[in-house]
Order: C-alpha cells, then sequence, then structure tokens
C-alpha cells in the first residue's frame, strides 16, 4: 500500500472534544459522589428510617448517573477517535484485477445475441 502524501484532512471538532472528556468524566464521579455524601451530612429527613430511605435512593441515583456518564464518556470517545483515523493519511491499495464486470470484453460472448 502506497501512502497518498497530499491527502490529509485538517483537525476538527473531534480534537475539541477529546481534550474536554477528561473534565467531562471527574465530573461524573466527583458530582454523584457530593451529592452522596451531601445527603449523609446535613440530612433533610426527621426519623431514622426516613434518613436511610433517603440515602439509600441518593446512592442508586448516583451509581445510575457514574455508570450513565461513563458510558457516553466512553461511547463518545470511540466515535472521536474513529473520526480521527479516518481524518489521517489516505492509501492507495494495489490494483484488483476483476475477472467478472458488467461490460464483457472481447473474447466473451454474449450467448443470448
Amino acid at each position: 500500500m502506497k501512502k497518498i502524501h497530499d491527502r490529509h484532512y485538517p483537525a476538527g471538532l473531534e480534537w475539541v472534544i477529546l481534550k474536554k472528556l477528561p473534565m467531562v468524566l471527574l465530573g461524573g464521579i466527583f458530582i454523584p459522589l457530593f451529592m452522596s455524601i451531601i445527603v449523609r451530612l446535613f440530612p433533610a429527613a426527621e426519623s431514622a428510617t426516613e434518613i436511610a430511605k433517603q440515602q439509600t435512593s441518593i446512592d442508586i441515583l448516583s451509581v445510575a448517573l457514574f455508570v450513565v456518564v461513563f458510558i457516553s464518556v466512553f461511547t463518545v470517545a470511540i466515535g472521536c477517535v474513529i473520526i480521527v483515523l479516518m481524518k489521517g493519511p489516505g492509501y492507495v491499495a494495489d490494483a484488483y484485477k476483476l475477472e467478472d464486470s458488467d461490460r464483457p470484453g472481447p473474447d466473451n460472448k454474449n450467448p443470448d445475441a
């Protein structure tokens, strides 16, 4: 395969998104963690059963939020990497002789004619 030297597309939005993904992932980790810590430090309920129920609900919400953010960041990262690879240098493969074509050659005879 030969590399085409003049075929290279400029970087676009994919690099901007890739550079922002670590901050999004950190936010997706720490915001649910802070929600869980805040509900333990400042309970809004009066009885112990209501406090436990509220903490459990926030913990479930925190885990779900973390999973959604992580999967979303991973999916967007895969898409950006694919775009970066597609915009890379172009290659020319070796020619492939096609035996069967739409237009028959002079040695191929049409049986219907």
